[in-house]
C-alpha cells in the first residue's frame, strides 16, 4: 500500500467512524488538550509575550512531540498507520457534534427564539454572540 492511500484510507475511515460513531462522551482527545494547556497556562502564566510564547511553544510541540511518537511507532505497519490516521481524523473532527449544535441553532431560529440560538452558537463556534441579531446568528 502506498503511502498516499494509508493517509486516504486512514482519513476516510476516521471520517465514517465520526458518522457512525460521534464524538466520545467522556476522555474526548481536544478536550483532554484543552485542560492540559489551560494547565500548562497556570503554571507559565506572565504579562508577558515571552511566557506566552513559550505556553504556545509547549502546547503545540508537546501535540507534535506525541504525533511524531505515535507515527513512529506505527510506521512498519501499513495497517497500524491507518488505524492510527483513522483514530487521529476521528478525534478531531467533531462533524457529528457540529452538525448537531448547527440543527439546534437554527431550529431555535426558526422557532424565533434568538436567545436559544445566543445560547447555543458558542458551542458551534467561538465567537461572542451576545451583540448578534437573527441574522448575525
Amino acid at each position: 500500500m502506498r503511502a498516499d492511500r494509508v493517509f486516504a484510507y486512514g482519513a476516510a475511515a476516521g471520517l465514517i467512524g465520526d458518522l457512525l460513531l460521534g464524538d466520545p462522551r467522556r476522555g474526548h482527545p481536544v478536550a483532554a488538550f484543552g485542560r492540559a494547556a489551560g494547565a500548562v497556562e497556570r503554571a507559565l502564566w506572565r504579562d508577558h509575550r515571552g511566557w506566552g510564547a513559550l505556553h504556545t511553544a509547549v502546547c503545540v510541540g508537546g501535540a507534535v512531540a506525541l504525533g511524531a511518537a505515535a507515527e513512529h511507532a506505527v510506521r512498519a505497519s501499513r495497517t497500524a498507520s491507518v488505524v492510527l490516521t483513522g483514530t487521529a481524523t476521528w478525534a478531531v473532527v467533531g462533524g457529528t457534534s457540529l452538525v448537531r449544535e448547527a440543527r439546534l441553532v437554527g431550529r431555535a431560529l426558526e422557532a424565533g427564539d434568538d436567545e436559544a440560538a445566543r445560547d447555543r452558537l458558542p458551542h458551534l463556534c467561538g465567537r461572542d454572540p451576545q451583540a448578534l441579531d437573527a441574522d448575525g446568528i
